[in-house]
């Protein structure tokens, strides 16, 4: 009898519960459609007796058609956070690996989707993810800190006005620019006002790029770990998700700090 592995890290049901009964209404019941305090609970679910509208602790957020137990929610939830390899996950969930990537890629569509602008240093460069048939991808980084930036073409042949249309979309004016020796940089200043200096890789210069050189290392090594390998109609997703646990680890810590950030009720309060 296939059965989910029980970790002390993975809380009872009840407490589950409680920690998004929190979440999601703070310390006071209310409807989540008129937003009165006047509810009953009734069961599992919950009646307000001013708009007589039903609703339980998940049927306002994007959890509302979760059909597997929550503590086998929180454990996929658990493993997904932890960067537990897809393979490793359905063994410890007893779950297929159709079932893991769906829920692996439902927590990715909830992760924040805006870009912050990158300034004062930035280093850019670009990479080929799937061979002759695949995509260009352009990654900066703001020098001295977790801030990144990315584009991702739908071919692999970049020019200048690809890398120009990333500087003006994710790089404020007036930034120090670090690039290769590519000939899409070539006068990039003339195209978007930075000041931009290149490393030539065959006089064996990279100071001014080994920290976005170093971060396609540590991206391709998170995607071959954890997924074994991306599609291209996938690369945007893995790509986002990983650039959010590089800026933003803190919302990696734990299923609840996740929870905390992107499980939000439909309607504002």
């Amino acid at each position: 009898m296939r059965r989910m592995y029980k970790l002390n890290q993975i809380p009872s049901e009840a407490q589950i519960k409680k920690h998004i009964r929190s979440i999601v209404f703070g310390e006071n019941m209310f409807c989540p459609k008129c937003k009165t305090r006047n509810v009953v609970k009734q069961n599992e679910r919950f009646w307000c007796r001013k708009c007589r509208t039903r609703f339980s602790l998940l049927s306002h957020t994007w959890l509302s058609n979760v059909k597997v137990p929550l503590q086998t929610l929180w454990l996929i939830l658990w493993c997904w956070t932890q960067q537990v390899p897809v393979k490793q996950t359905g063994k410890l969930t007893q779950l297929s690996l159709p079932t893991i990537y769906h829920w692996f890629s439902v927590f990715r569509s909830h992760l924040p989707k805006d870009q912050e602008t990158l300034e004062h240093l930035v280093q850019l460069d670009e990479a080929y993810f799937g061979g002759r048939n695949g995509r260009a991808l352009f990654l900066g980084k703001q020098v001295g800190s977790r801030k990144l930036a990315y584009q991702i073409l739908s071919h692999n042949h970049p020019c200048r006005e690809h890398a120009w249309k990333f500087l003006h979309t994710y790089v404020a004016s007036e930034t120090v620019l670090n690039t290769d020796g590519a000939g899409i940089y070539e006068h990039i200043n003339n195209w978007w006002p930075v000041y931009h200096n290149r490393d030539i890789h065959k006089k064996f210069e990279f100071a001014r790029t080994s920290e976005v050189e170093g971060i396609f290392g540590v991206l391709r090594t998170f995607i071959r770990r954890m997924y074994h390998h991306v599609s291209c109609d996938k690369l945007p997703e893995l790509v986002r998700e990983f650039c959010v646990r590089f800026s933003h680890p803190e919302m990696f810590d734990s299923p609840y700090e996740y929870l905390l950030i992107t499980l939000r009720l439909a309607t504002t309060r």
